[in-house]
């Protein structure tokens, strides 16, 4: 019986990964939680103070979930996008470091990557965040606007895939699932697709000759993010996040990705339409878990009302993501730290 139980919760859990406003839950957050079970949750700099505090809001999302094993995401590339800092956690440098690492000796670049994201984990776990939305592996192009930038590991897409892969591992290796994204690549894009929507019209075999190719690389990890970007080669009237089209022929299907995907956050103003008419369209489209980022009640209410709860391809994928997580591999923390300012120290100063 208690088994069944469990396995209702599991069959209650809807297509959305949720946010919430401040560093504790509202009374109101909870009974939304409660009543409409998101699978997942991520945090932002405004829910993180300390570590006594994020570890008793981790557990308090997921009691409010019933679900005690919730994946909990968080953005913690290092350099520019990350949610927790020092004194909390140490810095890590921005993914181009590991790059320009491995462009000089690819042994030491693939080993700093590998142990830049297993510390990352390691941190992570220790708060209760079990997932990390990296590797970033969108190719950099020199015109493409700073949003991607110093993210990146780099231009040339075998590089990416190298890092990116190194970078992954590490991450599982620390028991945080990681999230590949932004697919089919963001590198190109002229524009902030948080403040505006890009159009690409780039060739189909540029596209596949360098953007797709990081992605196609590493297409068994659990989980991928999608790109609010308008592939004109691909779907002219619909970025790749509410393009059945982008979704099922090239994510699914050239780059033969089948994890779970999630959209990035629908909160952002590359998309158009109410906060519920975008859940739809990503859902309908093929995106398996709607993002929504922001903590905004009004707007996590609009998602819940359209987001059903996971069935099909789309659950299989979900639990499959969530089930590839595995405990922390032991490992002599301090060593690795060690080692990793050492390989850092390879680096020309800045």
């Amino acid at each position: 019986m208690e088994a069944l139980g469990l396995y209702c919760r599991v069959m209650a859990q809807k297509s959305f990964i949720a946010g919430c406003e401040s560093l504790v839950l509202s009374r109101e957050e909870k009974a939304f939680f409660r009543a409409e079970k998101p699978w997942g949750f991520i945090l932002f700099a405004r829910n993180c103070h300390d570590g006594d505090q994020i570890r008793a809001l981790c557990a308090a999302l997921r009691a409010a979930a019933e679900d005690d094993a919730a994946p909990i995401f968080i953005d913690q590339e290092g350099g520019r996008v990350r949610r927790l800092k020092p004194p909390l956690v140490p810095d890590y440098p921005a993914g181009s470091a590991y790059g320009a690492l491995y462009r000089k000796d690819a042994e030491s670049g693939l080993r700093a990557a590998w142990l830049g994201a297993r510390l990352i984990a390691h941190d992570l776990a220790g708060f209760g965040i079990t997932g990390n939305c990296l590797p970033i592996v969108d190719v950099r192009q020199p015109y493409g606007d700073a949003i991607i930038g110093d993210r990146a590991y780099g231009e040339r897409p075998e590089d990416v895939a190298a890092v990116g892969r190194a970078i992954a591992d590490g991450a599982i290796a620390g028991g945080v699932l990681p999230v590949m994204k932004h697919v089919p690549g963001h590198g190109r894009a002229r524009l902030d697709s948080h403040k505006a929507l890009p159009v690409l019209e780039d060739s189909i075999d540029d596209l596949r000759a360098v953007d797709f190719l990081p992605f196609k690389r590493l297409n068994t990890l659990p989980l991928a993010m999608t790109a609010h970007i308008v592939y004109g080669a691909l779907d002219r009237s619909q970025p790749a996040t509410t393009s059945p089209v982008v979704i099922e022929a090239t994510i699914r299907g050239e780059i033969g990705f089948d994890g779970a995907l999630m959209s990035d956050d629908l909160s952002m103003q590359a998309l158009s339409g109410t906060i519920g008419e975008r859940t739809r369209a990503a859902l309908e489209a093929g995106c398996d878990l709607a993002l929504h980022c922001n903590g905004d009640l009004s707007e996590m209410q609009a998602v819940a009302a359209v987001a059903d709860e996971l069935a099909g391809e789309a659950k299989r994928r979900a639990d499959a993501a969530r089930a590839s997580r595995r405990p922390a591999e032991f490992c002599d923390i301090k060593g690795l730290r060690e080692e990793f300012d050492a390989l850092l120290s390879m680096l020309p100063a800045a």
